[in-house]
């Protein structure tokens, strides 16, 4: 069985470990990991003082997220020197070094994208320019996320192309370039759409984070912006999901585009008889009393006069939207209020309604 085959002949000296040499690249990769680790703790260690001196807490924001990638980037770097001074750690590193540095340098521009967002965020939130803050966390929420989307697809490119077969088959798909960008095209059109939408939502910027909106029949703010949707918040807390594309390619209202000072009327339906003069000044008086009111605009105007009814519209502004609902309720509450007591014969057909948009 063994004739072609002499045991006899085999040479001990090519199947025994060198010991000495493992042991020799283990010292020496653990001393590079070892001086890596110590290099990057000085290195925060006076990052992290430069930034605690700056006003904001930016600076200490983008230091600490970009510390767990560096650390291990720079124990990369060490292995990498030290592959250079000993064959055994380099046969090793090299083959780990294929998928490790794609993952690492992904894994930092990953992290930059995510630092650099969330400090944008922090110096909206103590801005006192609301509607530039709202412009500011717009854009950055849209864009932040279309490079992370751009970071992770090249990042798991570039790892899966250091495998043969993949290589393979993507040398196949250019060959077959044009049917497969036709195919490629039509399946990813919804998709690219929703791209297109979005970075167009952050160019033009119809709408921001936190602005009041009415659309397809919901009110509410934008409480995210998303490539392929956008979450609208309502008041009674439902959250509405709304496609990207159904705010470029429809109308729809956006209340607080400039600023949140809006003007909103109460109507009243009153019988023709009614003396106006009366309701107005009660109107202005009582309107002067609330704390809602920024004093802009206090107007009654009789905006229609029928056979059987008068309409008078109570128009009063406020700061934010939330003042303005409110005092519109105040108000619709008093003026119903003071007319049973001074002038019931005006409620014989009288019906009070709001206005539309009620948010």
């Amino acid at each position: 069985m063994f004739s072609d085959f002499d045991l006899g002949r085999l040479d001990p000296a090519r199947y025994t470990i060198d010991w000495a040499a493992i042991v020799h690249a283990a010292i020496f990769a653990v001393g590079a990991i070892l001086l890596a680790f110590a290099f990057h703790r000085l290195v925060f260690a006076i990052a992290g003082r430069l930034a605690a001196r700056t006003e904001t807490q930016v600076d200490e924001m983008v230091v600490d997220q970009l510390r767990g990638p560096m650390r291990w980037a720079a124990v990369a770097i060490g292995l990498s020197v030290a592959a250079q001074g000993d064959p055994s750690i380099a046969t090793v590193w090299h083959a780990i070094a294929r998928f490790a540095v794609p993952a690492l340098l992904g894994w930092i521009a990953y992290t930059l994208v995510k630092a650099f967002a969330a400090a944008i965020d922090y110096r909206a939130e103590i801005s006192t320019d609301v509607a530039a803050a709202r412009s500011r966390r717009t854009r950055v929420a849209i864009l932040s996320r279309t490079a992370i989307f751009a970071i992770v697809f090249v990042t798991v490119g570039l790892m899966l192309f250091q495998l043969p077969g993949v290589s393979e088959v993507g040398a196949t798909l250019l060959a077959s370039a044009g049917l497969a960008a036709l195919a490629v095209g039509a399946a990813a059109q919804p998709a690219l759409k929703s791209l297109i939408a979005g970075l167009q939502m952050a160019i033009t910027e119809p709408l921001r984070l936190g602005d009041m909106v009415v659309i397809d029949g919901h009110t509410g703010r934008v409480e995210d912006i998303r490539m392929s949707f956008v979450v609208v918040r309502m008041w009674d807390e439902r959250a509405a999901i709304v496609p990207t594309s159904r705010f470029l390619d429809n109308t729809f209202e956006n209340w607080s585009r400039a600023s949140e000072v809006l003007t909103g009327p109460v109507f009243l339906h009153l019988a023709p008889e009614t003396h106006v003069a009366p309701i107005r000044a009660e109107f202005e008086r009582f309107l002067g009393e609330q704390p809602q009111w920024d004093r802009r605009t206090a107007t009654a105007l009789m905006t229609e006069a029928r056979a059987g009814s008068i309409e008078l519209r109570l128009a009063m502004s406020a700061a934010t939207i939330g003042e303005l609902f409110e005092l519109r309720c105040a108000v619709r509450e008093h003026m119903l209020d003071w007319l049973r007591r001074e002038q019931p014969d005006a409620l014989l057909h009288a019906a009070i309604t709001a206005g539309a948009g009620r948010p």
